[in-house]
């Protein structure tokens, strides 16, 4: 195991584990550098789980298009031998000193071989059983079988994190996708079994330009209506050099218009007056005020009044 001195968002110097022996398997995402002020991109660095890598699901957007385009099958679902995935863990486990998040949807979607050999559910999480640590499951599907099937002791290490999009831009653009409804629908399903259950807005799309806020107002009235997420984080549609010349779809990039230190984005206004509506929203209709931002410059969350330095965004506790 390896530690590294990392600086925090509160700009504090604090020793974290940097990786499990060489990082292929368990390594700190930390692509973002410092967040100090302006452009800076503000991301908790978390722990990534990579387990597997790739997606079965067409996106357009998809950043896996970009990041694994040197992979021979490219983005196509590939799980790592399960012996070395669980030999990290068990590495991980054994001298990790405080409590750890690890992601297991950075590089795959968390439940894309779910009922398979590969399943997350039945090769990795038990192994967390009784530690303090937490898996958390980032995916745009449905398949929970595996999931409601554990007892309300393994639960305590499982967060769920569903990443849903308004209607007319998952028709658009994520072919292949369970819809809107089925994913809220998997999310509420687990929060009734007890599971912690978080939502990505994200990508954000002011798509179609008539009515699209409505459309996201709709979605989130879907979610509220069936639970409370323990979580929201909202991001809005960006697309790095090496996803958009990797995407077979790009009509998407159309909306990215202003360069930034995470790649092409919306112009900064618009982004602006998107997460203004949609915070607005959730705190009048909804009365609820848990949310953060994903990749998004420090002085995105100053002029929107947000305290960064305290973010809680989807993949930290």
């Amino acid at each position: 195991m390896t530690y590294r001195y990392y600086i925090t968002l509160k700009g504090e110097s604090k020793r974290l584990i940097s990786k499990i022996a060489d990082g292929k398997i368990i390594k700190r995402f930390d692509k973002t550098g410092v967040a100090r002020s302006g452009e800076d991109i503000v991301c908790p660095h978390f722990l990534e789980l990579k387990w597997a890598y790739g997606c079965p699901l067409q996106c357009a957007y998809c950043y896996l298009q970009g990041t694994l385009r040197f992979q021979p099958n490219k983005k196509s679902p590939k799980g790592r031998r399960i012996d070395e995935v669980q030999e990290a863990i068990k590495r991980f486990i054994n001298e990790a000193k405080e409590p750890e998040i690890l992601n297991s949807g950075e590089l795959a979607d968390s439940l894309m071989f779910e009922g398979g050999k590969y399943s997350l559910s039945k090769n990795i999480i038990p192994l967390f059983r009784g530690t303090p640590h937490k898996v958390l499951l980032v995916t745009k599907l449905d398949k929970i079988e595996g999931l409601l099937g554990m007892d309300e002791d393994l639960k305590k290490n499982v967060i769920a994190s569903f990443s849903i999009n308004s209607e007319p831009v998952a028709s658009r653009w994520e072919v292949g996708v369970p819809s809107p409804l089925r994913r809220i629908e998997a999310a509420h399903r687990l929060h009734e079994a007890g599971f912690e259950v978080r939502i990505r807005l994200d990508p954000i799309v002011p798509y179609p330009e008539s009515k699209w806020l409505k459309c996201y107002y709709s979605i989130l009235d879907r979610i509220f209506e069936k639970f409370t997420p323990e979580r929201i984080t909202l991001g809005s549609l960006r697309g790095l050099t090496s996803t958009i010349n990797n995407s077979r779809d790009r009509s998407w990039t159309v909306y990215l218009k202003e360069r930034s230190k995470w790649g092409k984005r919306i112009p900064f206004e618009q982004r602006f007056d998107i997460f203004a509506d949609i915070i607005d929203y959730l705190r009048e209709r909804w009365n609820y005020e848990n949310v953060a931002l994903c990749k998004e410059p420090v002085m995105m969350w100053e002029a929107l009044g947000m305290d960064w330095k305290s973010c809680r965004c989807n993949c930290t506790w």
